[in-house]
């Protein structure tokens, strides 16, 4: 039977996912590699990390699920979104990749919206305004702060697309990735012409772009060779890791909503048509599905927060559940349910790394609001999960208020595995969330690309139909959905109030960094 890989090319490491045409996963593996952050702010990492991860991963799945090389029909390719990777002629990378999470472009974004007459003018061109973490900025940054660099750029690839042409030779992108430069005419679903001039951008740079599932090339010999494949499996285009996650979730279709409660969160919403925020709060990018597009709300610290919480005050916690055998995030819950709904008053803001939707304030800090003498641990550990499902709520909101349907929301991630957070979402969000039987991610996501790509299904749609199903469903509890609907504008004025000191926090620990440096 045919064999379909889905690799994945994560910040802190890449995944390979092998699943047959029935959806059935036989084997995945995951290979790490370090981050890089030589200045604050600044995050980075090597191309040919990712590389040798994805052809590591690739034979270590082989093995593992039992696997002829000659079984394997097709290959899609996702990964983290808006990095940078610039080529020489050679096609030899010339400086470490600018990652999504590099915070160093500010002046960069103010410049792109000045060189576009402002950012309606910008959001007209591209869908979306000029956020630090996309594309764009970055090719600006090195224009302006390493101009001997930038001499040298050929080519300029996404992260999965520098894997895509070490494994094909072809550069190559597609439509829902190239969404996340900010040089794409997402309405068109190609490189912004107008833009592209504007900025003084040569479109030579950037790569052809494909649909998703359309096949961007063959692997060559010498990939082939590396991997342990046949020369010549089809490569698809494959997606950007919130699109390419959607479609492993099965967001094919009007009214089904993704949630997804990672290290970041992610709320989803396909789109038939092209719809956007006059504001620019929530993202409008070019869908995984062929001639459709999606809306997503991004919250930088959604798990991560938890995890925060985990790591710093809960060494107890951690020393306990290693002793019992137990994931400390267990005990945790646990404490968490002790406390009631809405933790007595105690609001917590998970804005650790700055925020994106609906904010896009990078100078937003996490905070505290509203302790007193009777919180305690079970209380402080509740606000943080509360904390973080009001942000993602945040980005909910703003769905319905662009009269997106949202009749089904099927939950994923660390915020899915737990029956608690997925009561806590169901309570917060208002109505019932579900789960579903594909749990893998971004990686499944792109195995059924590849599997449509060439030929197993008619198209995408009719591959997430055949092989995701849910499989739990949580209804709210009607007395704390009415307790969170009180709690819920309190958190929502929060921002409003502590905007201006964040910024004038963001300012002292500026000039303290510059004083200590001199």
């Amino acid at each position: 039977m045919s064999v379909y890989l889905g690799i994945d090319i994560g910040t802190s490491g890449t995944k390979t996912l092998a699943i047959r045409e029935s959806g059935e996963i036989l084997a995945s593996a995951t290979v790490e590699y370090p981050l890089y952050s030589p200045q604050p702010g600044w995050s980075e990492q090597d191309p040919d990390d990712w590389w040798e991860a994805s052809a590591t991963s690739v034979r270590m799945v082989l093995d593992k699920g039992g696997i002829t090389p000659e079984e394997v029909k097709g290959i899609g390719l996702s990964g983290q979104m808006h990095g940078s990777v610039f080529l020489n002629g050679e096609g030899n990378v010339i400086r470490h990749a600018l990652l999504w999470n590099d915070q160093r472009t500010a002046r960069e974004c103010e410049e792109i919206e000045s060189r576009a007459g402002g950012r309606e003018a910008l959001i007209g061109m591209v869908a979306n305004p000029a956020l630090t973490g996309f594309t764009a900025p970055k090719i600006l940054w090195l224009r302006n702060n390493e101009p001997q660099n930038y001499e040298q750029v050929r080519q300029i690839l996404l992260p999965k697309d520098y894997v895509r042409y070490r494994l094909t030779g072809e550069f190559a992108s597609e439509v829902s990735d190239a969404s996340g430069t900010l040089l794409l005419d997402v309405k068109a679903r190609n490189w912004s012409g107008e833009l592209l001039s504007k900025l003084e951008i040569d479109p030579d740079l950037l790569p052809k772009v494909y649909e998703s599932e359309e096949v961007s090339g063959t692997l060559t010999a010498s990939a082939a060779e590396k991997l342990g494949l046949p020369t010549g499996v089809p490569v698809v285009g494959g997606g950007g890791d919130q699109a390419a996650s959607a479609i492993g979730n099965g967001i094919v279709s009007r009214g089904t909503i993704s949630a997804t409660m990672g290290t970041s969160g992610v709320v989803f919403a396909h789109s038939d048509e092209v719809q956007i925020d006059a504001g620019g709060r929530i993202h409008t990018f070019c869908h995984a599905v062929r001639d459709k597009w999606h809306v997503m709300g991004c919250v930088l610290s959604a798990g991560g927060s938890f995890q925060w919480y985990r790591n710093q005050f809960a060494q107890s916690e951690v020393a306990v559940a290693a002793a019992m055998g137990v994931d400390p995030y267990e005990l945790l819950t646990s404490q968490a349910a002790k406390a009631p709904a809405g933790s007595e008053g105690l609001f917590f803001l998970p804005y650790l790394t700055g925020e994106r939707t609906p904010h896009a304030a990078p100078n937003a800090r996490g905070s505290w609001v509203g302790m007193s003498l009777r919180h305690s641990r079970p209380h402080f550990a509740r606000s943080v999960m509360e904390g973080a499902t009001f942000a993602m709520r945040d980005c909910l909101e703003l769905i319905k208020e662009m009269d997106i349907p949202v009749e089904q929301i099927r939950v994923s991630g660390g915020g899915a595995r737990s029956q608690f957070w997925r009561q806590l979402q169901a309570d917060i969000y208002g109505q019932e969330v579900v789960t579903i039987n594909a749990e893998e991610g971004p990686a499944y996501g792109v195995a059924l690309l590849a599997a449509a790509g060439t030929g197993a299904y008619s198209d995408v749609v009719e591959a997430c139909n055949a092989t995701i199903s849910v499989v739990t469903e949580t209804k709210s509890c009607e007395t704390a959905k009415a307790t969170y609907n009180r709690a819920y504008p309190i958190y929502r004025q929060l921002y409003q109030s502590l905007k201006a000191d964040f910024g004038a926090i963001a300012d002292f620990v500026s000039d303290e960094t510059n004083s200590t440096s001199k």
